[in-house]
């Protein structure tokens, strides 16, 4: 209570403070006036640590009120997995967050600060929201009012917990699945990401019709600031590898991978985030042509540029081998807001000493701030920094999960459906006798979201809220029908009981980034061995959860019916939704299905162009109800 009265007491200041900016010159105060005319203002008030301080984000862990009003700290994110506790209500969210905000009001300037989080499929760090499936079972949908709808959920649901600036969407094009992120691109296909970039007014709403073209925001308290990243070519790397050189002609870079951004400048993305990766051996974080000339000057971006987490410090191998060089090189390269991590002290101060030193001129530093500070104003900050406790009712509602269900139906592609043309096996009957449910991942919720769920990697185990498969299929089938669950039964358990079909659901385990490369692409066991034992015994259906497309050829002769689940997240009632013929299977590949490892890079178009299942591919069912 006493926190709730400080935060008020805080506004009514702020407002007080508005009311009379007129009259004492404070133009920036002054929400009548236009946003240009406040940001010149208060960038011509503040000093260079006030400037500096703003360039900075620092994560939760080392942040707190008067760290915020001692260095002027304009940014805190959530990295990693870093809430304030480990059972953490909306409510203690909110608390962590206005408690910060406090502290960057109390400066002499009153200068709000963002707070960031990874929302990448829903605001999925965060226990008890709804996790949608990840991007790359979105592409398949190609449904550009649904992926809205999404954006607009999530941003509610960021909202809720207090934060106002989401780190997505994530627009690369992955033209390699050995990639750990590939499950983070919606495609392989330019065109697809590009339609897909549809989620970034869902996070920030419409521009409005009397804006430009690069201004974000419409000022509505239910949306977020939303981030494209990584800038540019991260999923072109050699061999998938994560935060490799990207080795590509400008045009191809033009062609492929730098369409989705201007569709996301074109719809008033308030920020972009630098990709780690190399460009034909340039670190993306000091490349000057791309950042300030193309990006900035050529398409009009208006919006700030932010690096990714501890980016800066990954310039040099080994990291932090010469900071003040990476400093200054990522700054005069265009980079706006350097998401610092931890050690701040050190970078302020050595960002203090190079422009003092006339290393990186104040021009440079105000284009930054500017940038920085027309986003704060356009969402309002300024106005309303304050989270109220009511939006903590949106995390994880019932709207949201409706949402996300009908996200999982569209996203799923049937790849086979029973081993003779005029046999289909789906969708299956409801009101059979006993069935087996099989596979690591039939009963786990962690598996079934993937990375960057609560955790950064996430996660195996029921770690959050939501419906497995295995507790889906219990609720849809008829009350008579026996459902046995083992997670990797053997040959003779199977045939010494008399099973009319088995479910088998199994995949890749949770990873992210670097942890998820893999230049081998193969299932883990046991879900090799829960596949050819059980399909070997029992007329099966394989439901594969995968971050990608991997090595199944091997199988694919003794399963019945095969369908590619992706990530699908909480809700998996969506996937039963479509098994079992209350709705038709209608997801078509949105990256190409490969037959052997050898055969990578490989992609729609290409000379040599010889899948397992092209891109584009995917069978169709009609719903069939009253079974």
């Amino acid at each position: 209570m006493a926190k709730l009265l400080q935060c008020v007491f805080t506004f009514l200041v702020i407002c007080c403070w508005a009311t009379t900016a007129a009259s004492i010159g404070m133009r920036y105060k002054d929400p009548k006036q236009p946003v240009e005319v406040r940001i010149t203002d208060l960038i011509n008030r503040m000093t260079l640590e006030e400037k500096i301080g703003q360039m900075t984000q620092i994560d939760r862990y080392v942040a707190t009120p008067e760290v915020m009003q001692k260095f002027f700290i304009g940014s805190v994110l959530t990295g990693g997995a870093s809430p304030p506790a480990k059972e953490t209500s909306p409510e203690a969210w909110i608390n962590m967050v206005n408690d910060f905000q406090i502290g960057s009001m109390s400066t002499p300037l009153e200068i709000p600060m963002m707070y960031g989080i990874d929302a990448v499929h829903g605001n999925s760090k965060v226990l008890n929201a709804t996790i949608f499936p990840h991007n790359i079972g979105l592409g398949v949908t190609r449904d550009t009012e649904l992926i809205k709808k999404i954006g607009a959920a999530t941003a509610l649901e960021v909202r809720a917990t207090g934060m106002n600036y989401a780190f997505a969407p994530c627009v690369a094009v992955c033209r390699d699945p050995r990639w750990g992120r590939c499950f983070e691109s919606f495609s392989e296909d330019p065109n697809i990401v590009r339609a897909m970039t549809e989620i970034i007014p869902g996070l920030q709403g419409d521009i409005n019709s009397n804006g430009r073209i690069g201004v974000s925001f419409n000022g509505e308290k239910e949306k977020v600031a939303s981030c494209a990243k990584h800038y540019v070519g991260d999923g072109g790397t050699t061999r998938g590898i994560n935060e490799n050189n990207t080795k590509i002609d400008i045009h191809t870079l033009m062609r492929i991978h730098m369409p989705p951004y201007i569709d996301s400048v074109r719809k008033g993305v308030a920020s972009i985030m630098i990709s780690y990766s190399s460009l034909n051996g340039v670190k993306m974080h000091r490349h000057p042509h791309l950042i300030s000339e193309f990006l900035k000057k050529t398409l009009k971006f208006k919006g700030f540029v932010i690096s990714d987490f501890m980016g800066v410090d990954k310039m040099t191998n080994p990291p932090r081998a010469n900071y003040t060089w990476s400093i200054q090189h990522s700054v005069m390269a265009g980079i706006d807001m350097i998401m610092v991590g931890f050690d701040y002290p050190d970078f302020i101060s050595r960002l203090k000493y190079l422009v003092k030193n006339n290393y990186i001129p104040i021009s440079r530093i105000n284009d930054a701030v500017r940038r920085i500070l027309r986003v704060k104003f356009i969402m309002g900050l300024f106005e309303n920094p304050f989270t109220a406790f009511s939006m903590g009712k949106y995390l994880g509602n019932q709207d949201h999960r409706d949402l996300a269900r009908e996200a999982v139906r569209k996203s799923l592609v049937l790849l086979k459906n029973g081993k003779r043309v005029d046999q289909p096996m789906l969708p299956l009957p409801k009101n059979s006798a006993k069935i087996l449910i099989a596979g690591t991942h039939a009963n786990d919720i962690g598996n079934q979201c993937g990375g960057w769920t609560i955790e950064w990697n996430g996660k195996s185990g029921n770690i959050t809220q939501g419906t497995t498969i295995l507790s889906a299929v219990k609720k849809v089938v008829d009350p008579t029908t026996e459902v046995v669950y083992v997670e990797n039964p053997t040959p003779d358990f199977i045939k010494s009981n008399n099973f009319s079909y088995a479910i088998v659901v199994t995949g890749e385990f949770p990873y992210s980034e670097s942890a998820g490369d893999s230049q081998d692409l193969t299932i883990p066991e046991p879900g090799p061995t829960t596949i050819m034992n059980v399909c070997g015994s029992v007329k099966c259906v394989v439901v594969l959860m995968s971050g990608r497309p991997v090595v199944i050829e091997p199988y694919v002769s003794s399963i019945d019916a095969l369908v590619a689940a992706w990530l699908p997240g909480t809700e998996g009632q969506g996937v039963t939704d479509v098994l079992f013929g209350d709705y038709g299977f209608t997801g078509k590949l949105a990256h190409t299905w490969f037959k052997s490892v050898d055969q990578l890079p490989m992609n729609v178009g290409d000379l040599h162009y010889d899948p397992l299942y092209p891109f584009g591919f995917g069978l169709t069912t009609e719903p069939s109800t009253g079974y």
